[in-house]
């Protein structure tokens, strides 16, 4: 499945990470929104742009979401709020999780512990979780739909 769209979301800790992104993922010919941060302050609370990332993705049924924060495990907390959301985090090397997250889960919203991960690696997982797809077994699929 071609993804339609890839919203963007972080707050002043993923302000960085997230601009990066942007410019690297807009480069690879992926449409972009970006729902803020848009500038960097400090005292800005990640839910006020969290929550619209995840919403859009949520309606948007051929989108992924990237989001990013100091640990990224608040911001997947705040995404996962929102039905029809499937946020996982990243902040280890460990590829395995990434590709299980899509194979396994249909991950799509993918949560970045900026604090954890230097540039490169955080767009290694991009590259490889934009491009695992789901694998549609029976079981996951079950799974999936369980979750409501």
């Amino acid at each position: 499945m071609k993804i339609s769209k890839i919203y963007l979301a972080s707050d002043h800790a993923g302000f960085k990470l997230k601009t990066s992104i942007k410019a690297w993922l807009e480069s690879q010919g992926y449409e972009v929104v970006d729902k803020g941060a848009h500038t960097y302050n400090k005292p800005d609370d990640y839910p006020d742009f969290i929550t619209p990332a995840a919403k859009a993705v949520s309606r948007d049924k051929g989108s992924r979401g990237i989001i990013s924060g100091y640990s990224g495990q608040g911001e997947a907390i705040a995404a996962n709020r929102i039905k029809g959301v499937r946020a996982v985090v990243y902040y280890s090397s460990s590829t395995k999780a990434i590709k299980f997250s899509r194979e396994h889960n249909d991950a799509n919203v993918l949560s970045i512990g900026a604090g954890f991960v230097s540039e490169a690696e955080a767009k290694r997982a991009i590259r490889l979780w934009l491009s695992t797809p789901f694998s549609k077994a029976p079981r996951h699929k079950r799974r999936i739909r369980k979750l409501g």
